[in-house]
This record gives C-alpha cells, structure tokens and sequence, in this order.
C-alpha cells in the first residue's frame, strides 16, 4: 500500500516540478535556437525558393535578395544619395570612358553621336579582394584543386556540397569580369539579357555562336573581340555607337565576376542531378556567403570571413544625419554576422511571429493591413497606435514601376492616329478612375500616374507641372481627375454619343484581353467593366493562359490590356523605350507593347536618350509627356507604393529601390530585441495553475477511494 500511495505522491511532484519548471523559463514560444538570442542575426522570411542563384540568369527580386549579397558587380547604387548615384563597389573608382570613330581612332568627348562607332568602358578592380572559401578553389599541397576531378563513386556518396570538407580562395581578377560576360553569351546558359547585349557589346552575338557546341568552361580561351582583360586587374568593355545607360548594366549580378573554375567542377557529370550547382552554391566576394540552402524549411546567409575592407557611407542627404543614417559613418561593413531565412507560406503565423519580435522585418498582406495602417483626414498613412507603442517604424516609398492599361495601337477602333480614335482613348483615361482601383483593391498602396516616369526617376515633374492636363484640373493645388461630363462630350466628338457606335447603332463594344481569370480577380475585372460603362461602353472580358495570352500580344490581336514596368535603371530612358517605335512588339519583338508609332516622338527619344542629365534633356523628356499625354496610347494607371514595417531595434534604415545589396548596411540593436522580445512573449502561467489546482481537486477523491479499497481488501 505505501507503494501505491507513494507514486500518488510521486506523480503529484512531477507535475509541480514541471509547472514550477515553466515558471523560471521565458520566451517558450521562440522558434531559434537559444544561443542566437544575443548574436548579430537578421530574421527574415521567404516564402517560394529562389530558383536561381546563378547571376548570368537571376532576374527577379526573391533572386535579388540572395545573390546580391553574394556577388559583386563592379558598381553598386550609392545606399543614401538621391537621385541614385552609382558609386565604385570592386572597381578603384568610375570607368574611363572613350569614345571612337569607325577606323578605331579616338575621338573627343564632345564628338558628335554620329561620328562615334565604338564606345571603350575601361575599368579598374581593387587589388586584394578575395573569393569567399568554397571546395571548387579547394587545392591541395601541389597546388592541384581537389575537387575537379571526382570520380563516379565520389560523386554518388555527395549529398550536399557540405560534404567536401576542404576550402579555399584566389584573389579576384579582371579575367574573372571577362568570364562572366563570355558566359552571358554562352546559349546555353539563357541568360535574360543575352539578346540585348547582343545589340551593344562588340562580338558578342558572334561568340554566342561560336559557342554554341562549348561547354561552358571551354569558352575561358576563347576571345570575345569586344571584352578583353588589358592586366590581373582592369579590363575593357566596347559597345556600338553611345550608349550612356550602359553603366547602368555594370551594377547589376549580370555583370558580377565567376570565376573558371566554378563551371569546370559544377559541370562534372552527376553533380546536377544531386542539385549541386551554380543555383544552389553560389560563389562570389561579397559580405556574405550562403552557409545553408533548405528551401523545405531555411536559408542561412553567413558573414563572408574573406570580405574585403569596405566602410559604411560618410554623406548623403540633407536630413541623413537628424536621422541617425550617418552614426555609423566610417565603419566596417557588414554589421549583421548572419541572416536566417525562414520559409513562411502563409501570412497568418508570419505576421504573428513579426508581433513578438521573431522576424526583424515585415511587409504588410491586405489581412493586417487595418490592423498596422490608418490614414489621416488628408489621407496620409500612418501606423496605428498599437503598432507605435511597440517602436515599429513605417517606412514607405513610391517604387520606381508603372502599372497601365494599353491600347494596341495597331486597332481599327482604339488604335491609330486618328482625332477620333485619340478622343476616343482619352475619354477612356479619364473615365478609368485609378484613384479609386488604388483604394479599393491596393490598400491606398499606390500613386495615380501623370505620365510615363515614376517619382525618383530623372524627368519627373511634381505639382502643376508635373499633371496630366488631358485627364487631370489642377484645383486647389493638387490634381484633380476631369469630371466624366468631361469624357462623355469627348466620346461625342469622337463619333460615339453616349457609347453608341454609330455602325451598328449599339453600345461600342471593346475588349480587354487578361490573364487574370481566377475567382479572386473578379471583382477586379467587374470594376473595369464599370469604368467603361460610365461612358456607355460594353468591356468584354476575354479571359486566356499566359501563353495563349503572350502570343496574343506577339501578333497584334489584342485590343486593350493591362501591363506593367519595373525600372533595370534609374534614368528616363528605361521608360520612354516602352513607347519608342522601333521597339514595337509586332513588328519588332520589343517592349512597345502597344505598337505606339509617333515619328516626332521617336525622333525626341533618340536625341533625349544618349545626353546627359541638363536643362536641355529635362525640356525634351517634358516634350516627350506631353506627346504621350495628349495621344493616349496608354490610360496612365499607377505607380505602386511599398509599405513596410521595421522595428525600432532595425537601424539604418532608408529605402533604396535600385539597390538590392543593402543588407550589409543594416545594423540590429541585439540587446534592445532581447529585451523586446522577452516583454512580447512572457508566459502566460495562470490557466496552468487553475489546471494543476482542478487536476489536485479530482485526484484527491481518487486517492482517497483507491487507499479505502486497500483497506478493504486487507481486513
């Protein structure tokens, strides 16, 4: 009996144990691992996994957040000047540039557009930057590498390039930069930009060709004729004609160096089908290195030990420095020793996790938004009080992107250059209130746009200047959309008294061909429907695929659609580009989705495109709106606007929508996210405690009745 009694006794301990046990411990719902609490780590999130780290082939921002932190292009966009300014990153300082005639003579800078045939960008890289360790450079006491040779037993046994066990690293070289672009022309790789490069840089589209039987680390001997390395660190990059915006391209991961010796071991027969390659063990020189690719559960970026002297920024704005942008002036970069990536794929858990201090940062899904943002009366957005009492700080910014509907200008009805056809569009600008699309179905996350050119970008007007005068009033200093009697008189000069076509004496019927075909993109689609009808226009929505969709727009045989734009590079030309006729996507294959042809227009863009930023470039990117404005091939729609969220203990922060290497300026304030987070998260002790007390209550009558059956069976 005393046995039985005394596991009663036992089991009532180890309760007490366990509760007491909680009661010292804090923080129970953290999902790392303790000895990170007080370490510079970043907490962020991704949701699909990047599909390519290789960067003669990333193109897309979830890409962008990993490699360019990796590698490293000659030049980055300066983190806190605007208007953006490229800045040296690898290279000693801004290329040399020379121009040349089509004898290969030398020409002055101030030569005419015409008479230069070649541009030579010439660029210097520093001297003593290093590779990050990684087992491709990996050799042994002969100064063989060890890993480029395995054999098929060698290879069957990997399971992750972790299992090489040994390291190492070379200085970066000019060669390395010439790789790099040989590799862009290479047809097998694919890489996005090819077909553009083969418009500027000299022998490019030759060596593609050349190529094209090639494995890629064949191509490592072989000359391109306009990419050549002159010494170990500078080398030279010749393009056709003047092409200013060509430096632009010379801060993107395209541009980045590879070294050889990369695609010799990646392209060992059996390694691709283990995933062991370029797209998931990056190698470059910058702050970080990808320590850990898990992309069923993290991604870790690790401090790249190897990382050259590079120091946070000294100046830049006016107002920087009242910020607190400019107290780590001078400093060596990177601050964060590791960010962990945790794949979240729903927002529910993710924007919880951001509440109690688990992730640094957040974006804001349309489900939290009330719960994060409320609007002032002059429709300012603000965060909400329960957002400030926990220092989270909100920062926005118009991006540099354009979202808009298009006419295909080569339409018998909304197409052309006819007045009719051009009331007709305008009528539809005005009609088509993106005001209102904003508020309805982004939040208040976006900018109505005057024009072509987002704010930020070179050209951009702001107040009176800067509107839109045939869809926009300027009233009591600020724009004002026309009122619809506005459109309508228009579709009565245009032949089409309230939305009638005059042929078959029935509503105007018109068509918007969309890949939006989902449940959830009616209600989308429903409010087009009502913009056009607001003019007595019937909108037929011809839902298709993307592909059936695309091949619509390749012949010319959609009538209206909805597009957008992110700017490569912070200059006007990015845009006005979209609209330049040679670019037309019929008969060119180009961005000018539309088929815009206006021949004053194309004249204005070529003598805007290649000058330099002036008073005399500005006049002529105004002349430039003011065509597009008046001839309407596109209903203007918005700019997008980014919200995010940071916490107080996030510093240095200022948006830069150019850059994407900004991570090496963040610094996190560890101990104020310590003490955040253990606030945030105490446990909560007292639903134990009435449990532990309601388990007592009905266990003591069980004792009680178990030690009266023992007496029982005893007597």
């Amino acid at each position: 009996m005393k046995m039985h009694i005394d596991q009663s006794r036992t089991l009532v301990l180890i309760l007490l144990t366990v509760l007491l046990s909680a009661c010292v411990g804090s923080e129970l719902n953290n999902p790392y691992a303790q000895e990170e609490g007080g370490q510079s780590v970043l907490y962020e999130s991704f949701s699909e996994r990047p599909k390519h780290l290789d960067p003669a082939v990333a193109y897309s921002s979830n890409e962008y957040a990993f490699i360019a932190q990796i590698y490293e292009p000659p030049y980055q966009y300066h983190y806190l000047k605007r208007p953006y300014e490229l800045t040296p990153l690898t290279a000693t300082g801004m290329p040399e540039i020379e121009y040349l005639n089509s004898k290969g003579e030398k020409l002055a800078s101030t030569a005419n557009d015409s008479d230069i045939a070649y541009t030579d960008y010439l660029l210097e890289i520093q001297p003593g930057i290093r590779y990050q360790p990684h087992p491709i450079l990996a050799k042994d006491a002969q100064g063989e590498y060890i890993y480029h040779h395995l054999t098929g037993e060698q290879i069957d046994r990997l399971g992750s390039l972790q299992d090489l066990p040994e390291t190492g690293s070379r200085e970066l070289t000019a060669e390395d930069y010439v790789y790099q672009i040989k590799r862009l022309a290479h047809p097998k790789i694919q890489s996005p930009i090819a077909e553009l490069m083969k418009n500027y840089i000299i022998g490019f589209d030759d060596f593609s060709k050349q190529v094209a039987n090639k494995q890629k680390f064949e191509i490592k001997d072989i000359s391109m004729t306009g990419v050549t390395a002159l010494s170990p660190y500078k080398y030279r990059i010749r393009i056709k004609g003047k092409y200013p915006q060509f430096i632009f391209w010379l801060a993107m991961p395209f541009f980045s160096p590879m070294p050889w010796e990369a695609d010799v071991f990646y392209e060992q027969p059996g390694l691709n089908d283990k995933n062991i390659t370029l797209d998931w063990f990056p190698i470059g020189t910058g702050p970080y290195l990808l320590a850990e690719n898990n992309p069923n559960r993290r991604m870790i970026l690790q401090r790249n030990p190897l990382f050259h002297p590079e120091t946070y920024p000294s100046e830049g704005e006016p107002g920087d420095k009242e910020k607190g942008l400019l107290a780590d002036a001078g400093k060596q970069l990177p601050f964060i020793d590791k960010v962990v990536y945790m794949l979240e794929k729903e927002t529910i858990p993710y924007w919880n996790k951001f509440l109690q201090g688990y992730y640094d940062a957040s974006g804001i899904a349309s489900d939290n938004f009330d719960q994060a943002i409320q609007f002032t009366g002059s429709g300012a957005a603000t965060l909400t009080e329960a957002m400030k009492e926990k220092g989270i700080q909100l920062e926005t910014a118009v991006t540099t992107s354009i979202f808009y509907l298009g006419f295909n200008m080569l339409d018998a009805t909304v197409g052309g250059d006819s007045e009719k056809a051009r009331k007709l569009r305008q009528a539809i600008a005005i009609a088509v209130d993106y005001e209102e699309y904003i508020a309805i179905f982004a939040n208040g996350r976006g900018v109505a746009a005057q024009g072509l050119i987002p704010p930020g970008i070179y050209g951009h007007a702001e107040g009176k200047d800067g509107i839109n005068p045939y869809v926009y009033d300027w009233v009591n200093g600020k724009a004002q959309r026309k009122n619809i009697e506005v459109a309508k008189r228009l579709m009565a000069e245009a032949g089409y008294q309230g939305g009638v076509d005059p042929k078959t004496r029935q509503a105007l019927i018109l068509y918007f061909d969309t890949t939006s075909v989902s449940i959830d993109d009616r209600p989308r689609m429903n409010w087009y429907r009502k913009q056009f009808e607001k003019l007595g226009i019937k909108l037929v929505i011809r839902g298709t695929d993307y592909n059936r969709f695309q091949q619509k727009m390749r012949d010319g045989n959609a009538q209206i659609f909805f597009w957008g734009w992110n700017a490569d590079y912070p200059d006007p030309e990015n845009f006005f580009f979209l609209l330049y006729g040679p670019n037309a996507k019929v008969a060119h294959g180009g961005e000018n989705a539309g088929n815009y042809q206006n021949p004053e227009f194309d004249r204005l863009f070529e003598q805007m495109r290649n000058m330099g930023n002036g008073e005399q470039r500005y006049r002529i990117i105004q002349n430039l709106q003011e065509l597009v404005r008046r001839d309407a091939p596109w209903v203007f729609g918005f700019h997008p606007k980014s919200f995010s969220l940071y916490h107080g203990w996030y510093k240095n922060l200022k948006p830069n929508l150019m850059a994407n290497n900004q991570l090496k300026y963040t610094r996190i304030d560890t101990a104020e996210r310590a003490e955040k987070r253990a606030e945030w998260n105490k446990p909560v002790y007292w639903p134990l405690l009435i449990a532990f007390v309601v388990f007592v209550l009905l266990l003591i009558p069980a004792i009680l009745a178990y030690r009266r059956r023992i007496r029982e069976t005893i007597q």
